[in-house]
């Protein structure tokens, strides 16, 4: 059985809990590039940044030549600023210097947060931490799958040290991690082809590839249509 992470284990509802400025940045100056970036979009952690954005009372600005590298995050512009919103894979393809907020980052992921960095004009601003709570549900299903003799392995896109704080907490051993949509599939064909039965259970448009590759695909109640369709 291989599970997604967000959404899947955990209840899909992201909280900011946390926002690290530079000097040159207010809170809520970082809040209104990553809000008016994230509001178009279907995502449970952009809907966590807007809420955010939304309770800070902050008008949120419209955001042009938006893009969304698969798995990276988001970019766009916003008065005439090139705004990036996204993990170190995004901040490293941009040449976007994360250093001084690192140290921060990996203390935040060591807890189970999601850590999202925000760049200006090509300089890096400041750092969202998003978490997530584990379903009250998930330990106890984990447990009976293993209980029942079958391998369980969580796949997910966030960072590894953020995944494998959810996994130590679940008690799953096996941990897929920082993996780009259209290689969650290759990895359902890997376990395939070593002779494997696979069940996939995800709710994103990153997992409908991975859904439909297994031999069952498990679309969760919360959901997106095409993970639905596919599974």
């Amino acid at each position: 059985v291989v599970v997604d992470k967000t959404g899947t284990l955990t209840e899909g509802k992201p909280q900011v809990t946390k926002l690290v400025t530079t000097e040159e940045f207010s809170e809520e100056e970082l809040m209104r590039f990553a809000g008016g970036l994230e509001k178009g979009s279907e995502h449970p952690l952009a809907q966590a940044i807007v809420d955010k954005a939304i309770a800070m009372d902050l008008t949120l600005p419209d955001a042009e030549d938006f893009d969304s590298p698969n798995g990276k995050g988001v970019t766009g512009s916003i008065d005439g600023q090139r705004v990036l919103l996204g993990n170190r894979l995004l901040m490293e393809s941009e040449t976007v210097d994360t250093s001084d907020f690192e140290s921060e980052a990996d203390q935040l992921r060591q807890d189970g947060a999601t850590v999202i960095f925000v760049a200006v004009d090509g300089k890096i601003c400041g750092l969202l931490a998003i978490a997530d709570p584990i379903k009250e549900t998930s330990e106890a299903a984990i447990s009976a799958l293993q209980k029942d003799g079958i391998r369980v392995v969580m796949l997910t896109g966030d960072n590894r040290t953020s995944a494998e704080a959810i996994a130590r907490k679940l008690h799953i051993d096996e941990v897929e991690a920082e993996v780009l949509p259209e290689d969650k599939g290759n990895i359902i064909q890997r376990l395939k082809d070593e002779g494997h039965v696979v069940l996939m259970a995800g709710d994103g448009v990153n997992d409908a590839p991975a859904l439909a590759t297994a031999d069952v695909g498990v679309a969760m109640g919360t959901g997106t249509d095409v993970a639905i369709e596919s599974a």
